[in-house]
């Protein structure tokens, strides 16, 4: 595979790290429909999907979208939110989403090495399958545990 392709994925997986680790110190504005905003990015991605050269059985297709759902659980689990002091919502500092990232990034550069036998479109089909697996169920739980913080009534200091 051309090293061109490593250099621009870990450009992106290095882009996604630096705004996870500066939106830990900033707040969460608004009611979090923010957070929904990079499934809109996949919209362009369905071409791929759905693209006439893309030939796999369906086996592969779920196949694909299993291993992205399962990819989506540590992500789900180091994903967390809470209110501090000045009642604002921020994501909670975690080492261990980073690394949870970091592992999904070498997961998938491991399973693209694995995939001799298809073509260029059916193997970038495949991944956008994947990638749909582990963004979608990520985004939508981190959405769902914003709300619930969201919606708690924020927690006041009294003096005693």
């Amino acid at each position: 595979m051309d090293s061109s392709v490593y250099v621009i994925a870990l450009l992106v997986a290095a882009l996604i790290i630096w705004r996870r680790a500066r939106g830990m110190y900033r707040p969460i504005r608004g009611n979090g429909v923010r957070l929904m905003l990079p499934l809109l990015f996949l919209v362009p991605s369905l071409f791929l999907i759905v693209n006439p050269k893309a030939h796999a059985p369906a086996w592969e297709w779920g196949a694909a979208l299993a291993v992205g759902c399962l990819l989506s659980l540590p992500l789900i689990f180091t994903t967390n939110f809470e209110r501090r002091d000045d009642q604002q919502i921020y994501a909670v500092k975690n080492m261990g989403f980073f690394i949870a990232f970091i592992g999904v990034i070498v997961v998938r550069f491991v399973i693209r090495d694995h995939l001799d036998g298809l073509d260029s479109e059916t193997v970038a089909a495949l991944f956008m399958v994947l990638l749909i697996g582990y963004v979608i169920p990520w985004r939508v739980v981190s959405f769902l545990k914003f709300r619930k913080l969201y919606s708690s009534q924020p927690q006041t200091n009294v003096a005693k």
